[in-house]
């Protein structure tokens, strides 16, 4: 069994997918498996998906069911020997509620269309403060990967704007909060430049 998958092995699990799919799932990447499909790493250990319209996931949840996978966890779904899926229900992306739906316009960017499913990678804003709000390691690295990747296009002042009205939603708020900082106190010190 494979653990981590790359950008060749997910898009051809969501083209089996699509196969067995007789409507249309909308689809946006989040977490890991945006930055995988962004190139800006190269595999991701689980595949996080958010299926924005509630119908939508319902249906695919169904067809998977019908294709042997089962639930392993509170979102994650997975066939024997596969990776798991993560697929977010609604406008969320783990216990992270996101400002507005990622369908929205500039929400999120249009990757692959298949037959039936829609592909989109969430903003960078969201991206990052989905990360953000978990805050292991391992999502501080992909947030300064993604900074280093996208510094041009993310405004920071925009970002931590956003970070701020996402977070007041939360019960966690103060926590969430100091991984802000510490995140902004290493973009000023230079670590989404490459100088770590």
């Amino acid at each position: 069994m494979k653990y981590r998958a790359d950008k060749e092995t997910l898009l051809s699990r969501l083209a089996l997918w699509d196969s067995f799919l007789k409507k249309r799932v909308r689809l946006i990447a989040c977490g890991g498996t945006a930055l995988t499909l962004l190139n800006i790493k190269p595999s991701t250990k689980d595949i996080d998906l958010i299926v924005p319209e509630e119908k939508e996931h319902d249906y695919l949840i169904s067809t998977l069911r019908q294709l042997g996978y089962i639930s392993v966890t509170g979102s994650g779904w997975r066939r024997e020997s596969d990776f798991v899926f993560d697929l977010f229900r609604g406008p969320r992306v783990h216990t992270t509620e996101l400002l507005g739906s990622p369908l929205e316009k500039g929400n999120h960017t249009l990757f692959k269309e298949f037959s039936y499913i829609y592909l989109g990678v969430l903003n960078s804003y969201d991206l990052l403060i989905s990360k953000l709000f978990r805050g292991t390691s391992a999502d501080m690295d992909d947030c300064l990967s993604l900074m280093k990747n996208q510094r041009k296009e993310i405004d920071i002042r925009r970002l931590e704007r956003r970070f701020r009205d996402t977070a007041s939603f939360d019960i966690s708020e103060e926590r969430i909060l100091k991984n802000l900082e510490y995140f902004l106190m290493l973009v000023k010190e230079g670590k989404a430049n490459g100088k770590r």
